[in-house]
């Protein structure tokens, strides 16, 4: 069987490299050809260099930094209510309390749902809510705009981090924490000295995770603020989208393409750079 493998394996592997050249590679190197053209259709398509990439930052009446902003602030605030609240989560979870299986179920299944359904859910409570206390709808605030966003992301991403964290904590040791119950430490001393640096693994997973959700974004935007007022509260995503899809001309389709592919760098390096950083953390066990 051995030997069959090492001669026939890349009959094997073709299956999923013919479906992942056609599926991603294709499309993404098209993409990246079309980010610098002006078209319409991909049939017809003008050359204009780095023109796009200019316009993208200065020319554009929706310019990508205004929602780079907007969308670095709301994904600082995520990871860390997000990654916090999850760990608090597991760490409650993880002590025996009865019913413990029902509380983990019932954290976990926001993320079971769509985030368009979302959205129009949190949109309906958030108006209500602002309504009561004689505000201004979400719409018309670009402050109850950002903390809605926070909300809505915390309330469906923290459950399926707690899941991983729970994981890491159930791997630490037994042995480790008697040991450092014998040496004296207190509970807050275990978990800072113990238990945080045995789930940096879960930690780097989790980190990841809520750092590319956070900037990938875009249903829950879509439906719950629509980038209102003004665009003000428009993240990256909706930002590619509305220039891509929601002005007609060729300049837009191009200038759409490059906001594309101006994203798409800047989501692989800060992924690459928290991997990095976070993994020279990680304790060997």
């Amino acid at each position: 069987m051995e030997k069959a493998l090492k001669r026939y394996w890349p009959i094997f592997i073709l299956p999923t490299l013919a479906a992942f050249a056609i599926g991603f590679i294709y499309p993404f190197a098209q993409g990246l050809y079309l980010s610098f053209c002006q078209f319409r259709t991909i049939d017809k398509v003008k050359w204009v260099g780095f023109d796009n990439y200019v316009k993208a930052f200065t020319w554009d009446p929706q310019p990508l930094t205004d929602s780079m902003k907007f969308t670095v602030a709301f994904a600082l605030v995520s990871i860390v209510l997000i990654n916090l609240g999850g760990f608090v989560l597991a760490l409650a979870l993880t002590r025996g309390v009865k019913g413990t299986n029902i509380f983990r179920t019932l954290f976990f299944m926001p993320n079971l749902i769509g985030g368009i359904v979302l959205g129009y859910i949190w949109n309906v409570l958030i108006n209500g809510f602002l309504s009561l206390i004689g505000k201004p709808l979400i719409e018309l605030n670009p402050t109850a705009g950002f903390w809605g966003l926070v909300v809505l992301m915390c309330w469906q991403q923290m459950g399926y981090m707690m899941i991983i964290y729970i994981a890491g904590l159930q791997s630490v040791p037994e042995e480790l924490i008697e040991a450092a119950k014998i040496d004296g430490a207190t509970k807050w001393i275990t978990l800072i000295k113990v238990k945080v640096p045995m789930v940096m693994s879960s930690i780097t997973i989790c980190v990841f995770l809520t750092l590319s959700n956070s900037f990938k974004l875009f249903d829950q935007n879509l439906a719950l603020t629509r980038g209102e007022p003004g665009d003000q509260t428009a993240m990256m995503a909706l930002n590619i989208y509305n220039t891509f899809y929601g002005r007609s001309g060729q300049v837009w389709k191009g200038l759409g393409q490059a906001k594309a592919v101006i994203f798409c760098i800047i989501v692989v390096v800060l992924s690459l750079a928290q991997l990095l950083t976070t993994r020279k953390r990680e304790v060997q066990q």
